[in-house]
């Protein structure tokens, strides 16, 4: 038995019960180390398998090697499992082995529960990371759901190696909605040293976003009130 499970953000209390019921009813536990970590309190009588990223394909393959001994096998992702998560590749590389896919919070959520209610309306995810996309197709995303009046999520939105994607995405989107538009920040979600910052797509400040952060985009009915961002979902109030 393979389970594909989402722990969540981050935080053991924003797992749901049924990631904590699987990952107790597992025999072995797979994942990346940095989400190992997040959960090594509930695990510490668990067998372990971690490595570092760009492994996945080798983490899964050795999940569905230990699961055809008969071990119960938790494969953890962040987040939700299916939301760039492993819950594909499980799927993928399983042959006869049952698999159970277990939801979790992903970071698109959590994020806007910290920053108020963004994503009352139609919403998307577009990951910024072109390690298995291409840049320009990412940018293409970006442009039609700008289009769309979409509330956008942008995940992996800067990194060292990638310090200018996030600034061009914004000066597609500027094409489409008005710099007054607001743009919620969170750093480490649902983490130790969380951060949240309310701006717009004006006055967004590129420098206080890395790879641990989640990048909210309104649509042309969001707005900022007591500091908290609400997209309105259509209610005659």
């Amino acid at each position: 038995m393979i389970y594909a499970v989402g722990i969540g953000p981050g935080s053991t209390r924003t797992m749901t019960y049924e990631a904590m019921y699987a990952i107790e009813n597992s025999d072995v536990v797979v994942g990346y180390k940095t989400y190992i970590d997040l959960i090594k309190d509930i695990i510490k009588d668990k067998e372990v398998v971690s490595n570092g990223m760009k492994q996945e394909i080798e983490r899964v393959k050795k999940a569905v090697e230990i699961a055809k001994t008969g071990k119960t096998v938790a494969v953890i992702s962040s987040g939700d499992a299916g939301v760039y998560g492993m819950a594909g590749l499980v799927l993928e590389l399983a042959e006869h082995e049952d698999v159970k896919i277990i939801s979790g919070v992903t970071a698109s959520t959590a994020a806007a529960a910290v920053l108020g209610a963004p994503l009352m309306h139609d919403y998307c995810h577009i990951s910024l990371s072109d390690l298995l996309t291409p840049l320009d197709l990412i940018y293409k995303r970006v442009e039609l759901a700008a289009q769309g009046d979409f509330v956008m999520c942008i995940y992996n939105p800067r990194s060292n190696g990638r310090p200018d994607y996030l600034k061009n995405a914004f000066e597609i989107i500027k094409k489409y909605k008005h710099i007054s538009t607001p743009v919620g920040i969170v750093k480490n979600a649902e983490r130790e040293n969380q951060k949240s910052v309310v701006c717009t797509l004006g006055t967004i400040d590129y420098d206080d976003i890395d790879m641990l952060s989640i990048v909210i985009v309104g649509n042309s009915s969001t707005y900022i009130k007591n500091n908290k961002i609400i997209t309105r979902r259509g209610y005659k109030l």
